[in-house]
């Protein structure tokens, strides 16, 4: 009852993010309608995830994991369209470094992180004392593994992966760093690989075909997804190729070409 979990993780992963890039990438005039139905559906969600908390089911699992990831990819849209990111959308002062530099950038994305918190204690609070946890669970592990990546890229790693940003957000890339690597990488690969474990630990030890089991599983299989997204940061390979399929104004210019 492993690969089931495991695939649909992979599943609604390649999915959410397809759709997020290819939404993010089409005119900006389609933006707001693209927003409002996003909300619409992040709120069917959460709505969702409080009917199912207490479900126990195998698909009560996959429900809440579902829908943990509607509410994520609603929350990426905002930040890729440039509507709740920060403050600041100044490129990094030149030559700031140390605590002008950090306050600098974490005034480009706060508000976006403040919304993910509140969004995640909304989850929890919905969910109280239930125990079909998954949702809330699945967002607060994607919010993790997103502050590491912010992190480590701002630290510094060889492989920035910046190519998805679009353009009104390219003063975000002034703030990362191009680095061999920076000691909060294997911290972040030890903790992501910690989660994974504790997780499918967990699901080893429900009982077999359970929501319990099914939902950890999922877990597990979210963390190694980001684990390897964090290793993307280091092999001298582009992720951004992944997406390349999914990004409208990819295949805009590659049928310009054609037709050239």
């Amino acid at each position: 009852m492993t690969i089931p979990p495991l695939l649909f993780a992979l599943l609604m992963w390649f999915i959410g993010t397809g759709a997020v890039v290819w939404l993010d990438s089409r005119p900006r005039d389609t933006y707001a309608s693209s927003l409002t139905l996003a909300g619409f559906a992040a709120m069917a969600a959460t709505v969702l995830v409080w009917a199912k908390a207490g479900d126990t089911s195998i698909n009560g699992a996959y429900a809440a994991f579902a829908a943990g990831i509607v509410i994520w990819g609603w929350h990426e849209m905002s930040f890729l369209m440039g509507k709740v990111a920060g403050p600041n959308k100044q490129p990094c002062p030149p030559g700031a470094a140390g605590w002008q530099r950090f306050s600098a950038a974490t005034a480009t994305v706060i508000h976006h992180e403040l919304a993910i918190a509140a969004t995640a204690l909304i989850l929890f609070a919905v969910t109280w004392g239930q125990p079909n946890q998954v949702a809330p669970l699945t967002f607060l592990l994607l919010f993790v593994l997103r502050l590491s990546a912010k992190f480590n890229l701002y630290f510094g790693v060889p492989n920035l992966s910046d190519e998805v940003f679009p353009e009104h957000l390219a003063y975000l890339k002034t703030y990362f760093r191009k680095a061999r690597c920076n000691a909060l990488f294997p911290v972040s690969i030890l903790l992501g690989s910690g989660i994974a474990v504790w997780a499918w630990t967990a699901a080893e030890a429900a009982p077999a075909g359970s929501g319990a089991s099914a939902g950890a599983t999922l877990l597990a299989g979210l963390a190694v997804l980001g684990v390897i997204e964090h290793l993307f940061l280091v092999l001298p390979l582009r992720d951004a190729k992944m997406w390349r399929w999914a990004s409208a104004s990819s295949t805009k210019a590659e049928k310009a070409a054609l037709i050239d």
